[in-house]
């Protein structure tokens, strides 16, 4: 039985703790997220500061030559809207 995965506007999705990568390794670009701070919201720990990076998936580059792009923002639905965008653009100008 195949495992499932995770897709986010035709990207693949994926978490490890608190790191989030959104995008294929098989493309030029993908986006890298870790969630920094969380509240307690009732039982569910809810992201309140997320970091997000552009990076290449180029692996002869170097750790800071691969990140293009930066942000930080409020919430994981801000830090994925900004994801999309982002990737979107880079692998449409790619």
């Amino acid at each position: 039985m195949a495992k499932s995965q995770l897709v986010y506007k035709g990207h693949p999705f994926m978490r490890k703790d608190n790191l989030i990568y959104y995008g294929s390794m098989a493309d030029k670009y993908i986006i890298m997220m870790q969630i920094l701070e969380t509240k307690k919201v009732k039982d569910l720990d809810v992201a309140t500061r997320v970091s997000l990076q552009l990076q290449l998936t180029d692996p002869n580059a170097k750790t800071r030559e691969r990140i293009v792009k930066k942000s930080e923002k409020g919430s994981l639905y801000a830090a994925m809207d900004v994801a999309s965008i982002w990737l979107e653009r880079a692998l449409r100008e790619s």
